[in-house]
Protein backbone atom coordinates (compact mmCIF):
# COMPACT_ATOMS: atom_id res chain seq x y z
CA UNK A 1 0.00 0.00 0.00
CA UNK A 2 1.10 3.38 -0.64
CA UNK A 3 2.53 5.80 2.35
CA UNK A 4 -0.21 8.52 1.25
CA UNK A 5 -3.32 5.86 1.25
CA UNK A 6 -1.96 4.41 4.03
CA UNK A 7 -1.77 7.63 5.87
CA UNK A 8 -5.21 8.13 4.76
CA UNK A 9 -6.68 4.94 6.34
CA UNK A 10 -5.22 4.78 9.66
CA UNK A 11 -6.83 8.65 9.79
CA UNK A 12 -9.97 8.00 8.64
CA UNK A 13 -9.98 4.53 11.69
CA UNK A 14 -8.32 7.01 13.99
CA UNK A 15 -11.31 9.80 13.30
CA UNK A 16 -13.98 6.74 13.22
CA UNK A 17 -12.73 5.39 16.77
CA UNK A 18 -12.45 9.13 18.04
CA UNK A 19 -16.11 9.47 16.95
CA UNK A 20 -17.90 6.31 18.24
CA UNK A 21 -15.59 6.81 21.66
CA UNK A 22 -16.02 2.92 21.93
CA UNK A 23 -12.34 3.24 22.42
CA UNK A 24 -10.36 5.41 24.92
CA UNK A 25 -8.86 8.12 23.46
CA UNK A 26 -5.53 7.59 24.46
CA UNK A 27 -5.65 3.80 23.23
CA UNK A 28 -6.83 4.85 20.13
CA UNK A 29 -3.47 7.63 20.01
CA UNK A 30 -1.32 4.97 20.14
CA UNK A 31 -2.77 2.99 18.39
CA UNK A 32 -1.97 5.64 15.58
CA UNK A 33 1.61 5.98 16.62
CA UNK A 34 1.72 1.68 16.10
CA UNK A 35 -0.07 1.85 13.14
CA UNK A 36 2.48 4.19 11.31
CA UNK A 37 5.46 1.98 12.78
CA UNK A 38 3.65 -1.15 11.55
CA UNK A 39 3.07 0.10 8.06
CA UNK A 40 6.61 1.19 7.64
CA UNK A 41 5.46 4.91 7.14
CA UNK A 42 7.56 5.86 9.72
CA UNK A 43 10.49 4.44 11.69
CA UNK A 44 9.66 3.39 15.60
CA UNK A 45 11.35 6.29 17.28
CA UNK A 46 9.66 8.75 14.38
CA UNK A 47 6.53 6.65 15.79
CA UNK A 48 7.13 7.17 19.67
CA UNK A 49 8.75 10.26 19.32
CA UNK A 50 5.55 12.32 20.75
CA UNK A 51 6.70 10.92 24.08
CA UNK A 52 9.93 12.51 24.43
CA UNK A 53 8.05 15.96 22.44
CA UNK A 54 9.07 19.24 24.50
CA UNK A 55 5.38 19.96 23.64
CA UNK A 56 3.96 17.04 25.35
CA UNK A 57 6.34 17.32 28.64
CA UNK A 58 5.30 21.44 28.99
CA UNK A 59 1.61 20.49 28.78
CA UNK A 60 2.52 17.96 31.53
CA UNK A 61 4.31 20.27 33.85
CA UNK A 62 1.35 23.07 32.98
CA UNK A 63 -1.32 20.86 35.04
CA UNK A 64 0.77 20.47 37.99
CA UNK A 65 1.15 24.26 37.99
CA UNK A 66 -2.81 25.01 37.15
CA UNK A 67 -3.35 21.98 40.51
CA UNK A 68 -1.43 24.22 42.68
CA UNK A 69 -3.33 27.03 42.50
CA UNK A 70 -6.53 24.95 42.89
CA UNK A 71 -5.17 22.62 45.65
CA UNK A 72 -4.00 26.11 47.95
CA UNK A 73 -7.76 27.33 47.13
CA UNK A 74 -6.75 30.23 45.54
CA UNK A 75 -9.04 29.82 42.23
CA UNK A 76 -12.02 29.27 44.85
CA UNK A 77 -10.93 32.25 46.60
CA UNK A 78 -11.62 34.09 43.53
CA UNK A 79 -14.86 32.62 42.88
CA UNK A 80 -15.86 33.65 45.94
CA UNK A 81 -14.87 37.49 45.81
CA UNK A 82 -17.26 37.29 42.19
CA UNK A 83 -20.01 36.10 44.60
CA UNK A 84 -20.05 38.65 47.02
CA UNK A 85 -19.36 41.46 44.19
CA UNK A 86 -21.94 40.20 42.41
CA UNK A 87 -24.87 40.95 44.58
CA UNK A 88 -28.13 39.54 43.31
CA UNK A 89 -27.82 41.35 39.92
CA UNK A 90 -28.03 38.35 36.83
CA UNK A 91 -26.16 40.80 34.58
CA UNK A 92 -23.37 41.15 36.83
CA UNK A 93 -23.01 38.03 37.95
CA UNK A 94 -22.84 36.62 34.55
CA UNK A 95 -20.17 39.61 33.59
CA UNK A 96 -18.02 38.72 36.42
CA UNK A 97 -18.65 34.78 36.53
CA UNK A 98 -17.16 34.84 32.86
CA UNK A 99 -14.80 37.56 32.54
CA UNK A 100 -12.72 35.57 35.39
CA UNK A 101 -13.34 32.51 34.24
CA UNK A 102 -11.44 33.79 30.75
CA UNK A 103 -8.70 35.25 32.73
CA UNK A 104 -8.19 32.19 34.59
CA UNK A 105 -8.13 29.96 31.40
CA UNK A 106 -5.24 32.10 30.19
CA UNK A 107 -3.03 31.07 32.95
CA UNK A 108 -4.22 27.41 34.35
CA UNK A 109 -6.10 25.87 31.29
CA UNK A 110 -9.52 25.40 29.91
CA UNK A 111 -10.25 22.65 31.74
CA UNK A 112 -8.69 23.50 35.31
CA UNK A 113 -10.59 26.72 35.36
CA UNK A 114 -13.82 26.03 34.68
CA UNK A 115 -13.49 22.57 37.22
CA UNK A 116 -12.50 24.91 39.96
CA UNK A 117 -15.95 27.78 38.96
CA UNK A 118 -17.95 25.01 38.53
CA UNK A 119 -19.26 24.34 41.91
CA UNK A 120 -19.46 28.09 42.66
CA UNK A 121 -20.59 29.39 39.87
CA UNK A 122 -23.90 26.67 40.71
CA UNK A 123 -24.05 28.24 44.33
CA UNK A 124 -24.24 31.74 43.16
CA UNK A 125 -26.98 31.31 40.25
CA UNK A 126 -28.93 29.37 43.43
CA UNK A 127 -28.72 31.91 45.49
CA UNK A 128 -29.91 34.78 43.17
CA UNK A 129 -32.90 32.80 42.07
CA UNK A 130 -31.30 31.61 38.73
CA UNK A 131 -31.29 28.64 36.86
CA UNK A 132 -27.97 27.13 37.08
CA UNK A 133 -28.17 26.86 32.94
CA UNK A 134 -28.34 30.43 32.46
CA UNK A 135 -24.71 30.68 34.00
CA UNK A 136 -22.66 27.51 33.29
CA UNK A 137 -22.65 27.17 29.32
CA UNK A 138 -21.50 30.81 29.44
CA UNK A 139 -19.02 29.82 32.09
CA UNK A 140 -17.92 27.21 29.59
CA UNK A 141 -17.78 29.32 26.44
CA UNK A 142 -16.11 32.10 28.15
CA UNK A 143 -13.39 29.35 28.98
CA UNK A 144 -12.71 28.91 25.54
CA UNK A 145 -12.74 32.32 24.60
CA UNK A 146 -10.12 32.86 27.25
CA UNK A 147 -7.82 30.13 25.64
CA UNK A 148 -6.88 32.59 23.17
CA UNK A 149 -5.75 35.06 25.52
CA UNK A 150 -2.06 33.61 26.63
CA UNK A 151 0.15 30.66 25.17
CA UNK A 152 -0.88 28.55 28.21
CA UNK A 153 -4.64 28.47 27.72
CA UNK A 154 -5.36 25.59 25.94
CA UNK A 155 -2.51 22.27 24.58
CA UNK A 156 -3.76 23.84 20.82
CA UNK A 157 -1.59 27.54 21.58
CA UNK A 158 1.58 25.23 22.95
CA UNK A 159 0.83 22.51 19.92
CA UNK A 160 0.75 25.43 16.59
CA UNK A 161 3.02 27.53 18.38
CA UNK A 162 5.60 24.67 18.06
CA UNK A 163 4.37 24.23 14.16
CA UNK A 164 5.05 27.69 13.99
CA UNK A 165 8.43 27.65 15.47
CA UNK A 166 9.42 24.54 12.93
CA UNK A 167 7.79 26.29 9.47
CA UNK A 168 6.50 29.69 10.11
CA UNK A 169 9.52 32.07 11.57
CA UNK A 170 9.74 31.55 14.84
CA UNK A 171 6.77 31.28 17.87
CA UNK A 172 4.41 32.59 18.53
CA UNK A 173 5.29 35.21 21.47
CA UNK A 174 3.43 34.30 24.92
CA UNK A 175 0.77 37.11 25.17
CA UNK A 176 0.60 37.51 20.89
CA UNK A 177 -2.77 34.94 21.41
CA UNK A 178 -4.59 38.15 22.98
CA UNK A 179 -4.34 40.35 19.91
CA UNK A 180 -7.61 37.92 18.69
CA UNK A 181 -8.49 36.90 22.08
CA UNK A 182 -9.48 40.15 23.75
CA UNK A 183 -11.98 40.78 20.97
CA UNK A 184 -13.03 36.71 21.60
CA UNK A 185 -13.39 37.59 25.54
CA UNK A 186 -15.33 40.64 24.32
CA UNK A 187 -18.09 39.58 21.53
CA UNK A 188 -18.33 36.09 23.48
CA UNK A 189 -19.78 38.35 26.88
CA UNK A 190 -21.81 40.22 24.16
CA UNK A 191 -23.53 38.21 23.04
CA UNK A 192 -24.42 36.15 26.26
CA UNK A 193 -25.73 39.59 27.51
CA UNK A 194 -27.88 39.83 24.52
CA UNK A 195 -28.94 36.21 24.04
CA UNK A 196 -28.08 34.28 26.68
CA UNK A 197 -31.50 35.12 28.50
CA UNK A 198 -33.79 34.04 25.53
CA UNK A 199 -31.63 31.12 23.73
CA UNK A 200 -30.72 29.24 27.17
CA UNK A 201 -32.91 27.07 28.99
CA UNK A 202 -34.18 28.07 31.97
CA UNK A 203 -33.75 24.41 34.00
CA UNK A 204 -32.09 23.03 36.87
CA UNK A 205 -30.31 19.95 37.45
CA UNK A 206 -31.09 17.20 39.85
CA UNK A 207 -28.38 17.62 41.93
CA UNK A 208 -26.83 21.21 43.10
CA UNK A 209 -22.90 21.18 44.76
CA UNK A 210 -23.12 22.01 48.39
CA UNK A 211 -22.15 25.40 49.48
CA UNK A 212 -19.05 24.92 51.96
CA UNK A 213 -18.08 28.48 52.42
CA UNK A 214 -19.75 28.24 56.20
CA UNK A 215 -18.24 24.48 56.81
CA UNK A 216 -17.16 25.69 60.14
CA UNK A 217 -20.71 26.96 61.49
CA UNK A 218 -22.41 23.98 60.13
CA UNK A 219 -20.52 21.48 62.15
CA UNK A 220 -21.16 23.63 65.09
CA UNK A 221 -24.53 23.63 64.51
CA UNK A 222 -24.49 20.18 64.22
CA UNK A 223 -21.97 18.87 66.96
CA UNK A 224 -22.57 20.47 70.54
CA UNK A 225 -19.59 18.99 71.73
CA UNK A 226 -17.32 21.49 69.83
CA UNK A 227 -18.73 24.42 71.43
CA UNK A 228 -18.00 23.13 74.57
CA UNK A 229 -14.60 21.79 74.22
CA UNK A 230 -13.29 25.13 75.16
CA UNK A 231 -15.78 27.76 75.15
CA UNK A 232 -16.17 28.94 71.72
CA UNK A 233 -15.67 26.25 69.09
CA UNK A 234 -12.16 26.62 68.86
CA UNK A 235 -11.89 22.83 68.38
CA UNK A 236 -12.54 23.23 65.00
CA UNK A 237 -9.73 24.66 63.11
CA UNK A 238 -10.65 25.44 59.21
CA UNK A 239 -7.49 27.36 57.96
CA UNK A 240 -4.83 27.19 55.10
CA UNK A 241 -2.93 23.87 56.76
CA UNK A 242 -5.53 22.11 58.82
CA UNK A 243 -9.17 20.85 58.20
CA UNK A 244 -11.96 18.98 59.24
CA UNK A 245 -13.77 15.83 57.33
CA UNK A 246 -16.89 13.98 58.38
CA UNK A 247 -16.64 9.89 57.25
CA UNK A 248 -19.50 7.47 57.02
CA UNK A 249 -18.24 3.90 57.97
CA UNK A 250 -19.38 1.20 55.63
CA UNK A 251 -20.08 -2.07 56.38
CA UNK A 252 -16.83 -4.21 56.65
CA UNK A 253 -14.83 -1.55 57.68
CA UNK A 254 -11.92 -2.33 59.94
CA UNK A 255 -13.38 0.46 62.37
CA UNK A 256 -16.24 -1.37 63.19
CA UNK A 257 -16.17 -2.49 66.80
CA UNK A 258 -13.11 0.07 67.93
CA UNK A 259 -13.71 1.96 70.71
CA UNK A 260 -13.72 5.58 70.15
CA UNK A 261 -14.10 8.70 71.83
CA UNK A 262 -13.41 12.43 71.25
CA UNK A 263 -9.69 13.56 71.19
CA UNK A 264 -8.03 10.24 70.40
CA UNK A 265 -6.46 9.42 67.22
CA UNK A 266 -7.05 7.25 64.29
CA UNK A 267 -5.34 4.42 63.78
CA UNK A 268 -3.31 6.15 61.23
CA UNK A 269 -1.88 8.27 63.74
CA UNK A 270 -2.47 11.41 61.51
CA UNK A 271 -6.20 12.33 62.58
CA UNK A 272 -8.36 13.01 65.67
CA UNK A 273 -11.95 12.31 65.98
CA UNK A 274 -13.56 14.83 67.25
CA UNK A 275 -17.22 13.77 67.59
CA UNK A 276 -19.08 10.93 66.84
CA UNK A 277 -23.02 10.70 65.13
CA UNK A 278 -25.22 7.86 65.11
CA UNK A 279 -28.57 7.89 63.47
CA UNK A 280 -28.44 11.97 62.97
CA UNK A 281 -27.80 12.41 66.72
CA UNK A 282 -24.71 13.19 68.05
CA UNK A 283 -22.98 10.09 71.11
CA UNK A 284 -22.57 12.25 74.49
CA UNK A 285 -21.27 9.27 75.74
CA UNK A 286 -17.63 9.20 76.99
CA UNK A 287 -16.72 6.30 74.79
CA UNK A 288 -18.69 4.39 72.27
CA UNK A 289 -18.07 1.42 69.82
CA UNK A 290 -17.85 2.29 66.51
CA UNK A 291 -20.73 0.82 64.72
CA UNK A 292 -21.90 0.47 60.72
CA UNK A 293 -23.43 3.69 59.57
CA UNK A 294 -21.92 6.40 62.38
CA UNK A 295 -20.40 9.30 61.05
CA UNK A 296 -16.94 10.34 62.27
CA UNK A 297 -15.75 13.90 62.54
CA UNK A 298 -12.02 14.07 61.81
CA UNK A 299 -9.52 16.70 62.34
CA UNK A 300 -6.05 16.99 60.65
CA UNK A 301 -4.04 18.71 57.52
CA UNK A 302 -5.69 18.89 54.17
CA UNK A 303 -2.81 16.59 52.95
CA UNK A 304 -3.52 13.42 55.76
CA UNK A 305 -7.58 14.22 55.67
CA UNK A 306 -7.04 13.79 51.45
CA UNK A 307 -4.85 10.74 51.90
CA UNK A 308 -6.64 9.27 54.70
CA UNK A 309 -10.25 9.01 53.66
CA UNK A 310 -9.57 8.03 50.13
CA UNK A 311 -9.74 3.92 51.19
CA UNK A 312 -12.72 1.72 51.86
CA UNK A 313 -12.66 2.07 55.54
CA UNK A 314 -14.65 5.43 54.93
CA UNK A 315 -17.20 7.11 52.94
CA UNK A 316 -16.37 10.93 52.87
CA UNK A 317 -19.43 13.11 53.34
CA UNK A 318 -17.88 16.17 51.81
CA UNK A 319 -14.23 15.60 50.17
CA UNK A 320 -11.74 17.20 52.07
CA UNK A 321 -10.71 19.08 48.35
CA UNK A 322 -13.96 20.59 48.45
CA UNK A 323 -14.40 21.66 51.63
CA UNK A 324 -10.97 23.07 51.10
CA UNK A 325 -11.83 24.98 48.01
CA UNK A 326 -14.63 26.89 49.60
CA UNK A 327 -13.77 27.32 53.18
CA UNK A 328 -10.01 27.67 53.78
CA UNK A 329 -8.23 30.98 53.17
CA UNK A 330 -5.50 31.47 51.15
CA UNK A 331 -2.46 30.81 53.15
CA UNK A 332 1.57 30.17 52.66
CA UNK A 333 0.77 27.91 49.94
CA UNK A 334 -1.34 29.84 48.19
CA UNK A 335 0.76 32.79 48.21
CA UNK A 336 3.40 30.52 47.07
CA UNK A 337 1.93 29.20 44.07
CA UNK A 338 0.83 32.52 42.88
CA UNK A 339 4.65 33.58 43.44
CA UNK A 340 5.46 30.27 41.42
CA UNK A 341 2.82 31.21 38.35
CA UNK A 342 3.85 34.77 37.98
CA UNK A 343 7.67 33.08 37.72
CA UNK A 344 6.11 31.01 34.87
CA UNK A 345 4.22 33.88 32.98
CA UNK A 346 7.46 35.93 33.11
CA UNK A 347 9.84 33.64 32.02
CA UNK A 348 7.34 32.67 28.91
CA UNK A 349 6.65 36.32 28.43
CA UNK A 350 10.07 37.67 28.26
CA UNK A 351 11.51 34.07 26.65
CA UNK A 352 14.69 34.14 28.62
CA UNK A 353 14.31 29.55 28.42
CA UNK A 354 12.23 27.95 26.25
CA UNK A 355 8.60 26.47 26.94
CA UNK A 356 8.80 23.68 28.43
CA UNK A 357 11.70 24.98 30.56
CA UNK A 358 9.64 27.60 32.21
CA UNK A 359 7.11 24.95 32.85
CA UNK A 360 9.17 22.32 34.58
CA UNK A 361 10.77 24.57 36.80
CA UNK A 362 7.47 25.72 38.16
CA UNK A 363 5.77 22.27 38.38
CA UNK A 364 8.95 21.18 40.63
CA UNK A 365 8.93 24.35 42.54
CA UNK A 366 5.05 23.45 43.02
CA UNK A 367 6.41 20.17 44.37
CA UNK A 368 9.98 21.08 45.91
CA UNK A 369 8.02 23.71 48.19
CA UNK A 370 5.04 21.16 49.15
CA UNK A 371 2.54 23.48 47.69
CA UNK A 372 1.83 20.19 45.23
CA UNK A 373 2.63 16.98 47.29
CA UNK A 374 4.32 14.09 44.27
CA UNK A 375 1.62 11.86 44.51
CA UNK A 376 -1.44 14.72 43.99
CA UNK A 377 0.90 15.54 40.88
CA UNK A 378 0.88 12.52 39.21
CA UNK A 379 -3.11 12.57 39.98
CA UNK A 380 -3.05 15.78 38.33
CA UNK A 381 -1.86 15.47 35.34
CA UNK A 382 -4.46 14.78 32.60
CA UNK A 383 -2.41 11.74 30.96
CA UNK A 384 -5.06 11.36 28.25
CA UNK A 385 -4.44 14.41 26.97
CA UNK A 386 -0.88 14.21 27.56
CA UNK A 387 -0.74 10.38 25.37
CA UNK A 388 -3.80 12.23 23.06
CA UNK A 389 -0.74 15.17 22.09
CA UNK A 390 2.10 12.47 22.25
CA UNK A 391 0.32 10.00 19.96
CA UNK A 392 -0.70 12.48 17.80
CA UNK A 393 2.08 13.77 16.92
CA UNK A 394 3.57 10.86 14.88
CA UNK A 395 0.64 11.57 12.74
CA UNK A 396 1.32 14.85 11.73
CA UNK A 397 4.98 13.81 10.89
CA UNK A 398 3.14 10.98 8.68
CA UNK A 399 0.84 13.61 6.43
CA UNK A 400 4.53 16.09 6.12
CA UNK A 401 6.96 13.00 5.47
CA UNK A 402 4.42 10.97 3.18
CA UNK A 403 3.23 14.25 0.83
CA UNK A 404 -0.10 13.81 2.03
CA UNK A 405 -0.45 17.22 4.06
CA UNK A 406 0.89 18.64 0.15
CA UNK A 407 -1.77 16.50 -1.79
CA UNK A 408 -4.95 17.89 0.23
CA UNK A 409 -3.08 21.45 0.54
CA UNK A 410 -2.92 21.61 -3.31
CA UNK A 411 -6.50 20.26 -3.70
CA UNK A 412 -7.81 23.18 -1.58
CA UNK A 413 -5.57 25.70 -3.09
CA UNK A 414 -6.76 24.75 -6.71
CA UNK A 415 -10.51 24.20 -5.37
CA UNK A 416 -10.44 28.28 -3.87
CA UNK A 417 -9.04 29.14 -7.63
CA UNK A 418 -8.95 32.97 -7.75
CA UNK A 419 -10.35 33.51 -4.25
CA UNK A 420 -6.67 32.99 -3.44
CA UNK A 421 -5.56 32.50 0.28
CA UNK A 422 -8.31 33.86 2.07
CA UNK A 423 -11.08 31.24 0.61
CA UNK A 424 -8.39 28.33 1.53
CA UNK A 425 -8.69 29.81 4.85
CA UNK A 426 -12.33 30.10 5.24
CA UNK A 427 -12.05 26.22 3.82
CA UNK A 428 -9.35 24.71 6.43
CA UNK A 429 -11.02 26.92 9.20
CA UNK A 430 -14.55 25.37 8.66
CA UNK A 431 -13.08 21.70 8.39
CA UNK A 432 -11.48 22.63 11.76
CA UNK A 433 -14.95 23.67 13.11
CA UNK A 434 -16.75 20.21 11.80
CA UNK A 435 -14.16 17.84 13.14
CA UNK A 436 -13.77 19.83 16.18
CA UNK A 437 -17.09 19.12 17.22
CA UNK A 438 -16.75 15.64 16.52
CA UNK A 439 -13.10 14.63 17.72
CA UNK A 440 -10.78 16.37 19.97
CA UNK A 441 -9.60 19.84 18.66
CA UNK A 442 -6.43 18.90 19.96
CA UNK A 443 -6.35 15.99 17.82
CA UNK A 444 -7.83 18.10 15.03
CA UNK A 445 -5.49 20.74 14.93
CA UNK A 446 -2.41 18.20 14.98
CA UNK A 447 -4.03 16.61 12.06
CA UNK A 448 -4.93 20.13 9.82
CA UNK A 449 -1.43 21.82 10.74
CA UNK A 450 -0.04 20.26 8.21
CA UNK A 451 -2.38 20.28 5.61
CA UNK A 452 -2.30 24.74 6.31
CA UNK A 453 1.10 24.58 6.34
CA UNK A 454 1.72 22.70 3.21
CA UNK A 455 -1.68 24.99 1.55
CA UNK A 456 0.26 28.02 2.56
CA UNK A 457 3.28 26.85 0.88
CA UNK A 458 1.32 25.99 -2.41
CA UNK A 459 0.37 29.69 -2.71
CA UNK A 460 3.56 30.88 -1.57
CA UNK A 461 2.57 32.88 1.63
CA UNK A 462 3.16 32.97 5.07
CA UNK A 463 1.71 30.15 7.39
CA UNK A 464 1.75 31.97 10.54
CA UNK A 465 -2.06 33.62 9.78
CA UNK A 466 -2.99 29.76 8.65
CA UNK A 467 -1.54 28.55 12.07
CA UNK A 468 -3.30 31.33 14.29
CA UNK A 469 -6.59 30.70 12.51
CA UNK A 470 -6.21 27.34 13.70
CA UNK A 471 -5.60 28.23 17.30
CA UNK A 472 -9.14 30.30 16.91
CA UNK A 473 -11.25 27.81 15.52
CA UNK A 474 -10.17 25.21 17.21
CA UNK A 475 -11.26 26.77 20.47
CA UNK A 476 -14.53 26.94 18.83
CA UNK A 477 -16.08 24.02 20.42
CA UNK A 478 -19.58 25.00 20.66
CA UNK A 479 -22.20 22.73 18.91
CA UNK A 480 -21.79 19.81 21.10
CA UNK A 481 -21.76 18.62 24.59
CA UNK A 482 -18.34 15.58 23.62
CA UNK A 483 -16.91 18.84 21.91
CA UNK A 484 -14.28 19.36 24.98
CA UNK A 485 -14.27 17.68 28.32
CA UNK A 486 -15.67 21.35 29.46
CA UNK A 487 -18.38 21.17 27.46
CA UNK A 488 -19.60 17.72 29.24
CA UNK A 489 -18.27 19.37 32.83
CA UNK A 490 -21.18 21.33 32.76
CA UNK A 491 -24.08 19.44 31.00
CA UNK A 492 -25.30 17.79 34.15
CA UNK A 493 -25.02 20.65 36.73
CA UNK A 494 -26.82 22.61 34.22
CA UNK A 495 -29.11 19.94 33.54
CA UNK A 496 -28.54 20.53 29.59
CA UNK A 497 -29.68 18.70 26.51
CA UNK A 498 -27.78 17.71 23.76
CA UNK A 499 -29.99 20.19 21.34
CA UNK A 500 -28.83 23.11 24.00
CA UNK A 501 -25.30 23.42 22.60
CA UNK A 502 -26.05 23.74 19.19
CA UNK A 503 -28.77 26.10 19.89
CA UNK A 504 -27.20 28.43 22.52
CA UNK A 505 -23.49 27.83 20.54
CA UNK A 506 -24.35 28.49 16.42
CA UNK A 507 -23.53 32.59 17.16
CA UNK A 508 -20.68 31.74 18.94
CA UNK A 509 -19.05 29.58 16.04
CA UNK A 510 -19.83 32.34 13.24
CA UNK A 511 -17.43 34.97 15.64
CA UNK A 512 -14.90 32.75 15.91
CA UNK A 513 -14.80 32.25 12.21
CA UNK A 514 -15.40 35.53 11.30
CA UNK A 515 -12.27 36.14 13.83
CA UNK A 516 -9.88 33.95 12.01
CA UNK A 517 -11.28 34.27 9.07
CA UNK A 518 -11.64 38.09 9.04
CA UNK A 519 -9.49 39.72 11.57
CA UNK A 520 -6.19 37.36 11.98
CA UNK A 521 -5.33 38.51 8.44
CA UNK A 522 -4.82 41.80 9.54
CA UNK A 523 -2.13 41.24 12.14
CA UNK A 524 -0.46 37.92 10.84
CA UNK A 525 -0.40 39.49 6.69
CA UNK A 526 -0.34 37.01 4.13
Amino acid sequence: MEPVVATFAILAVAVAAFMTSRIPVAVTAIGVALALWATGILTLEQSLAGFADPTVLFIAALFVVSEGLDATGVTARLGRIVAARGGSSRRKVLVLVMVLVALLTALISVNGAVAALLPMTVVVAVRIGLPPSQLLLPLAFAAHAGSMLALTGTPVNVIVSEFAAESAGGPFGFFEFAIVGVPLVIGTVLLTMLLGERMLPARSAATVPRDLSDHACTLLDDYSVLAAADGGGRAVTIDAENGVAEVLVPPRSELVGMRVFPGMTTPSGKLVILAVSRNGRELTAPEADVEVGDVLLLQGTWDDLERNTAGDDVRVVDSPASVRGQAAPIGRRGIVAIVVLAAMVLLLATGLVPPVVAGLVAAGAMIVTGVVPLGRAYRAVSWTTVILVAGMIPMSTAFSTTGAAELVGDALVGAAGPGGPLVVLLAICVLVVVLGQLISNTATVLIVAPIAISAAAALDVSARPFLMALTVVGAAAFLTPIATPVNLMVMGPGGYRFGDYARFGWPFTLLFLAVAVLLVPLFWPF
